[in-house]
């Protein structure tokens, strides 16, 4: 019996024993339209191992220290090298993915081929999975909304406009078609800023990106998150205001930043 390829795959990134993972697993097999999935992690251990044997999901082993832009690029070289994948998500391991995921990602893509990002909005759950305040999701919605442009969607002006007062991509909604962006999709020097950057070059090159405004993905915010260590070490602060100071002179960062660290609060 010959292996047909999937055109998608769910690259889940694992990290250590990460109690949300199954739920997340679980998610992306109750997907109202199949697609392939993987494990790849970092944090080699017996829990992530069992829980790729539990499901019958394919893992796979990166060597070398953990780092975002490495440990991402290694999960969507992985999905295209070994699953034959056109179109990848890199599935965080504390987010769940709504049933009609996969359903609305492939009906984009039968309209807009030449899409080289897909995304959507989110619900927001705190660590036991319960909806809790959106506030920053309904400011991310009106900084997206010139995607709702989808004709213009390929045009670098759309494209740079919903980044340039912050990233208002929702990261873990993100899928990516490799034939239309290439790999390596994301640089390796940062720790937070990952996607913002990768997405702001993509926005500069060919391309439509398409965003569903419906919540497609659960994005939880709990204190073991890295976005809450990024923010305690300051991190999030010092690589967000460098993106903001490719985009607009530093007076205007000043200001920006001011008003975008209030953000953080969602995670004290």
């Amino acid at each position: 019996m010959s292996f047909k390829k999937p055109v998608h795959v769910f690259a889940i990134c694992a990290y250590k024993e990460s109690p949300y993972l199954e739920e997340c697993i679980a998610s992306l097999l109750g997907q109202s339209e199949r697609s392939g999935i993987i494990i790849c992690t970092s944090t080699p251990c017996q829990y992530i191992e069992d829980m790729a044997k539990k499901y019958g999901i394919p893992y796979y082993v990166r060597d070398g220290k953990s780092g975002l832009g490495e440990d991402w690029n290694f999960s969507v070289e992985t999905a295209v090298k070994k699953m034959g994948a056109e179109l990848v998500t890199v599935a965080h391991q504390d987010d769940v993915y709504k049933r009609d995921y996969v359903k609305a990602l492939m009906n984009a893509y039968s309209f807009f081929p030449d899409m080289s990002v897909f995304c959507s909005a989110c619900e927001n759950i705190d660590g036991e999975g319960k909806s809790i305040s959106g506030k920053a999701e309904r400011v991310k919605r009106l900084l997206r909304s010139p995607l709702r442009l989808r004709h213009f969607s390929d045009t670098k002006l759309i494209k740079r406009a919903v980044l340039s007062l912050g990233n208002s991509i929702v990261c873990p909604s993100c899928t990516y078609n490799i034939s239309v962006t290439g790999m390596p999709l994301f640089k390796e020097n940062y720790r937070f800023v990952t996607d913002w950057d990768a997405l702001l070059r993509l926005a500069g090159a060919p391309g439509r990106f398409i965003c569903i405004e419906r919540p497609m993905i659960a994005y939880r915010i709990h204190s073991g998150a890295a976005t809450k260590q990024n923010i305690l070490n300051h991190n999030r602060e010092r690589e967000e205001e460098e993106m903001f100071l490719r985009l607009w002179p530093r007076a205007v960062v000043g200001i920006l930043m001011h008003f975008y660290k209030k953000s953080y609060k969602a995670y004290n």
